[in-house]
C-alpha cells in the first residue's frame, strides 16, 4: 500500500475516532455546547483539501492541522433542551421539479420537521406558552390547562409542549376535520371536543367554545388550577412567533436573495409576521396569498372586500370554507391577518382539484407526502413562478405531513403509481 494511501485511511479514521468522541462527550459547560460554524467550515475545507493532495509531506502536513482542529472541538456535543429545543431551524429545500418546470428556485421551509407536533404552529404554541408564563398566567404541574379552539395543528403543537412544560390541554374543533387529528390528540393526553361546524357569531362554534370552556374552568372549585384560551386567531404571541423566528430563518437561508414570499392563511400569523421581517430587510420582496375554495381573504386582499361567491345564501354545504382543505382558508379577518394585511401584494385561488393533484404530483416526482395546505402552497407558488417567469426565487411552507389527512384530503386523492405521466403540470395549474 504506498504511502499516501496509508496517510488518506489515517485521516479518515482520525476524523471517525474524534466525531465519535464528540458524540459521546456530555460533560461540557454550556457556553461550549454548539460547536461554532467557523469551525466546521475550517474543518470541511481541511477534509477538502486532504482529498485532493497527492505530496506525502503536504498530506502529512494537513493531517497534523486536521487533528488539532477536530480536537478543539471533538468535546462539545449539540444537544437540544427538551422537545422545544427542536423547534425552529428547518430546512429550506429545493423542489426539484417544480424548479425545473418553472425555470424558477421553488424553496420550501419544511415545517412539518419541527419536533413538537410537526408543523409551523409547534412556534406558536410555544410562543402562546411562554408569553403566558412570563405573564405568570401558567405555573407548571398546578392543573393548569390551555383551551384552544383548532382544526387540528395547533392542538397537537399545544397538547405535545403541554405535556413537555407541566400543563393539560383541552382542544376543541370541527367534527368534519380528518379523524386522524383528533386521534393523535388523545394519544398526547389531551382532551378532545368535536362540536358542528357553525359560524364565529354561534357561541357553541369550536373557537368560541374553548374560550366558555377556558373561563368555566377558571371559575371552578372543583378542578384545580386555571383554565387558558390560548386564543391563536388573535394573541400576539402567533405573528410574532414568525416574526422572530420563520422570517429571519428564511431570510438567512436564502442569503437575503428572494423574490417572494407565499403562504396561505388561517389565523393569518405566519403570513403576517413573515411579511414583517422581510419586507423590513427586502421592501420589493412580493407577499402573496394563497387560498383556498371559499375562504373569503382572496377578495379581502384583491378587492378588498371579505366576501366570497361560495357565501352567496343558498349555495353554501357548510359553515367554515367549503373546501376538502384544512387549516387555512377562513371568512373573517383575524388580529393576526391584520397585522400583515397591508404587506400583502396579491393573492392566489387554489381550486381543490389543484390541491389534490399537486399532492400527488409531489409524492411521484419528488418523494414528498404533505398535507392539503402545503399542497396549496405548492400549487399558488408555481402559478406565481410562471408569472414572474424564469430566474426568480420563490420561498413558501411545506406545514405538515400528508398522514394527518389520510381519511378526507387524501382520501379524495388518486392513487399514487398508476398511470405514467398521466397528470401534468400543466393540466394541474389549469384545472
Amino acid at each position: 500500500m504506498p504511502d499516501y494511501t496509508r496517510y488518506y485511511i489515517a485521516g479518515a479514521f482520525l476524523t471517525g475516532i474524534a466525531l465519535t468522541t464528540a458524540c459521546n462527550r456530555r460533560l461540557v459547560a454550556s457556553s461550549e455546547n454548539v460547536q461554532s460554524q467557523d469551525g466546521q467550515k475550517q474543518q470541511q475545507k481541511l477534509l477538502s483539501k486532504l482529498s485532493k493532495i497527492n505530496d506525502l509531506d503536504t498530506l502529512k502536513k494537513t493531517l497534523v492541522e486536521l487533528e488539532s482542529s477536530l480536537a478543539k472541538g471533538a468535546g462539545r456535543v449539540d444537544i437540544k433542551e427538551g422537545i422545544e429545543g427542536c423547534i425552529g431551524d428547518t430546512p429550506l429545500i429545493k423542489i426539484k421539479s417544480l424548479s425545473e418546470y418553472t425555470g424558477c428556485d421553488i424553496l420550501v421551509k419544511a415545517e412539518f420537521l419541527n419536533g413538537a407536533g410537526n408543523s409551523p404552529k409547534d412556534r406558536v404554541a410555544l410562543s402562546i406558552i411562554e408569553m403566558a408564563e412570563e405573564k405568570g398566567l401558567l405555573i407548571p404541574d398546578s392543573g393548569d390547562t390551555i383551551y384552544e379552539g383548532t382544526v387540528g395543528s395547533t392542538g397537537i403543537s399545544l397538547a405535545a409542549i403541554c405535556r413537555a412544560r407541566g400543563y393539560k390541554a383541552h382542544i376543541c374543533m370541527p367534527n368534519d376535520m380528518a379523524v386522524e387529528k383528533s386521534d393523535i390528540l388523545l394519544k398526547l393526553g389531551a382532551e378532545v371536543e368535536r362540536v358542528k361546524p357553525a359560524p364565529i357569531v354561534d357561541q357553541k362554534q369550536f373557537v368560541n367554545l374553548a374560550r366558555t370552556r377556558a373561563a368555566e374552568h377558571t371559575a371552578s372549585t372543583d378542578k384545580p388550577g386555571r383554565g387558558l384560551f390560548a386564543d391563536q386567531f388573535e394573541t400576539e404571541a402567533n405573528w410574532r412567533a414568525h416574526f422572530t423566528g420563520t422570517g429571519p430563518e428564511i431570510y438567512e437561508q436564502t442569503g437575503g436573495s428572494l423574490d417572494a414570499f407565499v403562504s396561505g392563511a388561517g389565523t393569518g400569523g405566519t403570513i403576517s409576521g413573515v411579511a414583517l421581517f422581510l419586507k423590513s430587510r427586502l421592501p420589493d420582496v412580493k407577499i402573496v396569498l394563497a387560498d383556498p375554495p371559499g375562504s373569503g381573504l382572496f377578495n379581502r386582499v384583491k378587492y378588498g372586500v371579505m366576501f366570497d361567491r361560495k357565501e352567496k345564501e343558498g349555495t353554501r354545504r357548510r359553515h367554515q370554507v367549503d373546501t376538502i382543505v384544512e387549516g387555512i382558508g377562513i371568512n373573517r379577518v383575524t388580529h393576526n391577518f391584520d397585522v400583515g394585511r397591508e404587506l400583502i401584494d396579491d393573492a392566489i385561488r387554489v381550486t381543490d382539484d389543484q390541491a389534490t393533484s399537486m399532492a400527488r404530483w409531489l409524492v411521484e416526482h419528488d418523494g414528498i407526502f404533505v398535507g392539503s395546505s402545503s399542497a396549496v402552497n405548492c400549487v399558488a407558488a408555481t402559478k406565481l413562478a410562471k408569472q414572474l417567469g424564469p430566474g426568480h426565487r420563490i420561498v413558501t411552507l411545506l406545514c405538515d405531513s400528508g398522514a394527518r389527512h389520510l381519511s378526507k384530503f387524501w382520501a379524495q386523492t388518486k392513487p399514487v403509481g398508476g398511470a405514467e405521466n398521466d397528470v401534468s403540470l400543466e393540466q394541474i395549474l389549469d384545472t
